[in-house]
C-alpha cells in the first residue's frame, strides 16, 4: 500500500469521526444541568425579564437544541467556534491567547518523558532481575502512582520556596514583560527576538512543571518500553542475530528497539494528547495560563460556547495525534506496507 492511500484512507475515517464528535460535544454542554444566565447575568438583572430575554436571544438559547445545533456546526465549518460569554470575545481568539502557553509545556514535557522513560525502559529489560532492572522499576512505580498534583505541591513548596534552586509560578518573572508575539512560545518568540535573558528565564519557570509532568509521563512510557522490548528480546531473529556475532549494542538498537518501539510509539502519542488538554492541575498550582485554566474557567462559569469551543478542540488535538501516530506506523511495521 502506497504512502498516500494510506493516508487518505485513515483521513476519510476522521472525518465523520469529527462530525460525532460535535454531536457529543454539543449535548454534553447542554446537558450541564445549570443555566449560565444565572452564572453571567448580576443577582439584580435576573428579576428584570426584558434583560433575561435579550440575554437569551443573543446567545441563541431561546431556539430549539436542534437548531441551535446546526447553527454551530455552520459556524464552525467557518472556523468559528462562536463568542464566549465569560470573556465577550471570539473563542478562537481566546483559544489562541490560551493554546501557546499549554503546547509549550506540554511539548518540554514528553521530550523529559521520552529521555527518562525510553532510557530507563531499555535499561530495565537489557538488566533484567538486576539491581538496575529493580531500581528502574521502582522509578516507574513512583512515577505512575504519584499524584502529579502532590509532586507540583511539593516541588514548589521544597525547590522553590525553601531551596531557592528552582523559578516559581508563572512563565516568566513579574518584572519581565513578555516576548515580542510570534508564535505565543515565550522561549521560541524571545529566541527570535535575540533576547536571551528572557529565554532563559523563560526556560527556569518551565524546568519544574515540566519535570513534574514528565516523570509522570516517563513512568507510563518506562513501563511500556520494558514489556515490549523484553518480548522482542525473546523473539527468534534475535537469537539469529545473536548466534551470527553481531554485537549485543547493534541487536538492541538496530533489531529490537526498533520493533519494541511500534507501541510505545501509541503511547507517546496518547501521553502528549493527554498533556495537551488534561494539565488542569499543574497549570492552577503554576499559575499557567493555559488552556486547561480556560477550560475549567468556562465550566465553572456555564459559559456554553466556551466549553463547545474547548470540548472541539480537545477531540481535535486527539484526532490529529492520533492521526500522526497512524503514519508513524506504516513506517514503523512493514506489514502495513505490503497489506
Amino acid at each position: 500500500m502506497s504512502l498516500q492511500i494510506y493516508i487518505i484512507r485513515r483521513f476519510l475515517f476522521v472525518i465523520p469521526l469529527l462530525l460525532g464528535i460535535t454531536v457529543v460535544s454539543f449535548l454534553i454542554a447542554n446537558a450541564i444541568p445549570a443555566d449560565p444566565i444565572n452564572a453571567n447575568l448580576p443577582q439584580n438583572a435576573l428579576n428584570d425579564e426584558n434583560l433575561v430575554r435579550a440575554f437569551r436571544e443573543k446567545w441563541g438559547l431561546d431556539k430549539p437544541l436542534i437548531e441551535q445545533y446546526f447553527t454551530y456546526l455552520g459556524n464552525l465549518l467557518r472556523g468559528d467556534l462562536g463568542v464566549s460569554i465569560k470573556t465577550r470575545q471570539p473563542i478562537v481568539e481566546d483559544i489562541q491567547q490560551f493554546l501557546p502557553a499549554t503546547i509549550e509545556l506540554a511539548t518540554v514535557s514528553i521530550v523529559l518523558g521520552l529521555a527518562m522513560g525510553i532510557g530507563v525502559g531499555v535499561i530495565s529489560a537489557v538488566w533484567k532481575n538486576s539491581i538496575a532492572d529493580y531500581v528502574a522499576r521502582t522509578f516507574v512505580v513512583i512515577g505512575v502512582s504519584f499524584p502529579v498534583f502532590v509532586l507540583a505541591l511539593i516541588g514548589l513548596t521544597v525547590l522553590h520556596v525553601q531551596l531557592g534552586l528552582v523559578a516559581g509560578p508563572g512563565r516568566l518573572d513579574f518584572i519581565v514583560r513578555d516576548p515580542p508575539h510570534v508564535t505565543g512560545l515565550f522561549t521560541v518568540d524571545s529566541a527570535l527576538a535575540g533576547q536571551w535573558d528572557k529565554f532563559g528565564n523563560a526556560v527556569s519557570h518551565l524546568v519544574l512543571p515540566s519535570l513534574i509532568l514528565g516523570s509522570y509521563v516517563a513512568g507510563i512510557i518506562a513501563r511500556i518500553t520494558r514489556s515490549s522490548l523484553l518480548e522482542v528480546l525473546g523473539m527468534d531473529y534475535i537469537r539469529t542475530a545473536r548466534s551470527k556475532g553481531v554485537r549485543e549494542r547493534w541487536v538492541i538498537v538496530r533489531h529490537a528497539l526498533s520493533n519494541a518501539m511500534i507501541p510505545v510509539v501509541t503511547v507517546i502519542g496518547i501521553s502528549y494528547g493527554n498533556l495537551l488538554v488534561g494539565s488542569v492541575l499543574i497549570e492552577s498550582i503554576f499559575a499557567w495560563p493555559g488552556i486547561g485554566r480556560y477550560a475549567f474557567r468556562a465550566s465553572t462559569s456555564q459559559d456554553f460556547p466556551a466549553i463547545m469551543g474547548v470540548s472541539f478542540l480537545i477531540a481535535f488535538i486527539y484526532v490529529v495525534v492520533n492521526f500522526i501516530v497512524d503514519i508513524l506506523y506504516y513506517f514503523l511495521d512493514p506489514r502495513i506496507r505490503v497489506a
